[in-house]
């Protein structure tokens, strides 16, 4: 099976949530690691008018296979109605750290 590394990225407005999140995820082996990158300052429209707030970023390392289940995952532990839950190829990487993703994240 050929191997199909992703970064997911997902912001939360307060440090208890980012480690939550993290902490199920990679318990439940839907990520490898979870990074946690804070302060982020994010300035978006949101309700039309523009938000200007410090959130937490999470990188996480996992499988596309696992996708799904990371987006309900976590949908259901954040307190945002619309979380920012997207997706990046890794393109390139270690072969020993790929296949570390790819065995925790079974």
């Amino acid at each position: 099976m050929k191997l199909e590394p992703i970064v997911v990225l997902v912001t939360c407005g307060s440090e208890e949530e980012a480690v939550k999140i993290s902490n199920a995820l990679v318990e439940e082996h839907l990520a490898a690691c979870v990074n946690l990158i804070s302060p982020v300052r994010s300035i978006y429209r949101w309700e039309g008018k523009v938000s200007d707030e410090k959130e937490w970023l999470l990188m996480m390392k996992t499988q596309r296979e696992r996708f799904k289940e990371i987006e309900a995952k976590v949908k259901s532990l954040h307190s945002y109605s619309v979380p920012e839950i997207i997706a990046l190829p890794i393109v390139e990487g270690s072969s020993s750290y790929l296949n570390w993703i790819d065995e925790n994240t079974k």
